[in-house]
């Protein structure tokens, strides 16, 4: 550790961890300050790497094989004996992984150059030319004092707790301990109904659970547009998940080895048992001891740090990104913001494009979105056209036994500029990429409609969604338009 740095990064998450190495890159001398402990070791990474992106993906997939061999080989003519899941194996499988990855970050940190600081950092004082930054190491060692040019705030963000649903990390627990169950709960209650609750949801389910999410707000989705909404609602119940929208626990408490959950359902009181209760109704930014009393670092109302369009703060060489400022709370985010900052710090002119930013829940099938949906696009003043086409005309769906869902693309009439692309589909969260890139490079629907896609391939529905726009599609039968 040095006693002065080119830049000082708290947070050793996705968005601080790529800005330590692209700061490396660069030439500058950094230090990346981050005091995770995971399974008992030192860990970059933040939730993302360790309890959140990644722990979750995997148990995606081993659940997700588990159900198709159980459930779905028998369609291509296979057999097999009975089927059973070593839950331990599986959490092993996914906690090699979690380590194996939370390495080779500290890999390429070291591999840059960058120092990692184990500890917590707090930024003293950002108003001089020298910030202040007081780190205190994990080994209980005394605090220290070092200095900066620049410092990234990174500290990201943690699950919120609620009165009415105490965590135990037992019997009721948050998203980190629903990574861990033992053994399958046979009733299984999820409060929230968003991105974590349904992929939680998704990988008990399928292991066999019951699950009932409980979704306070009217509408399920309400992000998403809302045929992509009602589409997932249809599918997930079909799968088994019961999803009651317009539910809101009011008291969830342990007895007996069981949670008995209270709820008012759309102005109905109810009560219902559970094996366990997964309590995931969003997170928070993560401040707590980040900055001292003279940082001289402005707030929001909603006490998130305030920044610029280029996350800078108030103060000059001080930047927040990820979870901390304003944005959706997702890691690809966070990556984009962590590069910008070092990048302007290094005298560059970089900036997110947060149009574009692409939103994906990992069920199966999976639902993404990028852009504007449908009635975004009306309410901001565009004339609107849209094109939809089904999974179930595309031949490599059919073929892998993956016909569920759509796509649908949202377009300027006037300009016939793409707005947005919403896909509800296996490997939904690589197909809307192209539609990602498409907007990146204002793209129209025209260009969409000429390009040639492989057959047979999954995308192809971009190109026949994009030809639907004017009832073009090949594969589907579309009513004439009125000239």
């Amino acid at each position: 550790m040095k006693e002065s740095y080119d830049l000082v990064i708290i947070g050793g998450g996705p968005g601080g961890y790529e800005a330590a190495i692209r700061a490396g890159q660069l030439g500058m001398s950094v230090a990346c300050i981050e005091k995770r402990i995971n399974k008992g070791e030192p860990a970059l990474g933040g939730t993302c790497l360790n309890v959140g992106c990644i722990p979750s993906k995997a148990l995606l997939d081993s659940s997700h094989r588990y159900e198709a061999t159980k459930h779905d080989l028998a369609d291509h003519g296979i057999t097999t004996g009975e089927v059973a899941i070593d839950i331990s194996k599986m959490l092993s499988r996914k906690d090699a992984i979690v380590k194996q990855l939370t390495g080779g970050v500290a890999a390429l940190l070291k591999g840059n150059g960058a120092d990692w600081l184990q500890g917590t950092g707090k930024l003293l004082d950002g108003k001089g030319a020298d910030k202040q930054v007081e780190f205190t190491p994990l080994d209980g060692s005394a605090p220290t004092t070092i200095t900066a040019k620049n410092v990234i705030l990174a500290s990201g963000s943690v699950p919120i707790d609620i009165p009415v649903a105490p965590i135990d990390n037992e019997y009721i627990v948050d998203s980190t301990g629903a990574l861990d169950f033992t053994e399958v709960p046979a009733r299984l209650g999820v409060i929230g109904g968003g991105v974590i609750g349904l992929e939680l949801g998704s990988v008990w389910r399928r292991l066999g659970s019951e699950v009932v999410v409980f979704e306070a707000m009217p509408e399920f989705l309400a992000a998403a547009d809302k045929a992509v909404s009602k589409e997932a609602a249809k599918l997930l119940k079909a799968q088994g998940m019961d999803i009651r929208i317009d539910t809101k626990v009011t008291q969830a408490q342990v007895e007996n080895g069981k949670v008995l959950v209270s709820f008012d359902a759309k102005g109905q009181a109810g009560q219902e048992t559970f094996d366990k209760l997964i309590v995931c109704v969003g997170r928070r930014a993560y401040k707590e001891n980040l900055l001292g009393e003279n940082s001289g670092v402005e707030l929001t109302e909603r006490g998130l740090v305030a920044v610029n369009d280029f996350c800078q703060t108030n103060l000059d060489g001080v930047y927040a990104i990820g979870d901390l400022v304003r944005g959706p709370m997702l890691a690809h985010k966070a990556m984009e913001e962590g590069m910008m900052a070092v990048e302007r710090i290094h005298g560059e002119k970089v900036q997110v494009n947060y149009d574009t930013i692409i939103s994906v829940i990992y069920t199966h099938p999976e639902i993404a979105w990028v852009g504007l949906t449908e009635e975004q696009a009306k309410e901001q003043g565009h004339e609107v056209k849209t094109g939809q086409f089904s999974l179930a005309a595309n031949g490599r769906a059919l073929a892998a036994g993956e016909g569920q869902g759509f796509i649908k693309v949202v377009a300027d009439a006037k300009t016939d500029r793409l707005l947005g692309m919403h896909v509800v589909s296996a490997g939904a969260g690589d197909i809307v990429h192209q539609g990602m890139i498409a907007m990146e490079f204002v793209s129209s629907i025209e260009d969409l409609q000429l390009m040639t896609f492989a057959h047979p391939t999954y995308s192809e529905v971009v190109h026949e969604a994009a030809l639907s726009v004017d009832g073009r599609a090949i594969h589907a039968i579309q009513r004439k338009r009125k000239k």
